[in-house]
């Protein structure tokens, strides 16, 4: 699929050309700004802290989404997929082990901030790194599922880049994606929602409201909202129903840029 340079159905010139510079921008801008966190850290002392370790996963995490974008920006742009299925493959594995760890991580570090401003003592190190471990683990297994036959990996609408595939509508993909959806974007959001709700209610009453504990939520749901609803609706109606472009829309609203520091 995707092999030759002829446009894909659905498709202009013009749009498969937004559409690879959006993402390529995108892509440059993530990697830029996480690679900033990344060296920051690195170079920093000061920021060589638990709290902080938590930042820097979610930046490796994000810095992975970013490069997958950046893939899928090169192939946009050439208007055809390069690496064949194999490389389908892969590219499907790596940008859903990097969004899973990019969601987990999230709520990894809403649960550390509620610690933080709550509990009013330092996170551990024997507490962070067991946690990262897990955030990481958890998303190489769930990942790793679509390529043992539960799930599947497939090219995007527009050709040029690879996910998990919803066009099928099978009870093997519905199955798949409640038990992985309940796990890995509902369970981090409630963890999410909780912790940063907990802390706004300490901070309220201590008369010290110095974070703006609604703006990750926010920005979980937009980043991945549309994914959601997307295989959502995949469940439950004939997805090939919507345009091939409001399908690759979702394609462009994914986070790639770190969360705050502590």
């Amino acid at each position: 699929m995707a092999e030759t340079a002829a446009l894909p159905a659905g498709f202009g010139e013009l749009e498969v050309l937004a559409v690879g510079t959006v993402l390529l921008v995108e892509a440059l801008s993530g990697l830029s700004l996480n690679g900033l966190t990344i060296f920051s850290f690195c170079k920093t002392p000061e920021l060589r802290t638990p709290n902080h370790l938590l930042l820097l996963s979610l930046a490796v995490a994000d810095s992975g989404i970013s490069l997958n974008a950046l893939i899928a920006a090169i192939s946009s742009l050439l208007r055809r997929w390069p690496y064949g299925s194999d490389g389908c493959q892969a590219h499907g594995f790596q940008g859903f082990v990097t969004a899973l760890s990019s969601i987990c991580g999230s709520a990894a570090i809403a649960w550390g901030r509620y610690h933080h401003y709550c509990t009013r003592s330092q996170l551990a190190w024997n507490t962070a790194i067991p946690l990262v471990l897990f955030v990481w683990l958890s998303s190489t297994f769930w990942a790793a599922l679509p390529l043992l036959g539960w799930g599947h990996y497939d090219y995007e609408p527009l050709g040029t880049c690879c996910t998990l595939d919803y066009s099928r509508g099978d009870r093997n993909f519905i199955s798949f994606l409640f038990t992985m959806a309940f796990f890995n974007f509902f369970v981090p959001l409630f963890i999410t929602l909780t912790s940063y709700r907990l802390m706004e209610q300490k901070l309220a009453r201590s008369g010290h409201l110095q974070v703006n504990t609604t703006l990750p939520v926010r920005l979980l749901l937009l980043g991945w909202g549309p994914y959601a609803l997307l295989y959502i609706f995949a469940t439950i109606m004939d997805v090939s129903s919507l345009s091939p472009k409001l399908r690759m829309v979702r394609s462009l609203s994914r986070p790639k840029e770190p969360t705050p520091s502590f």
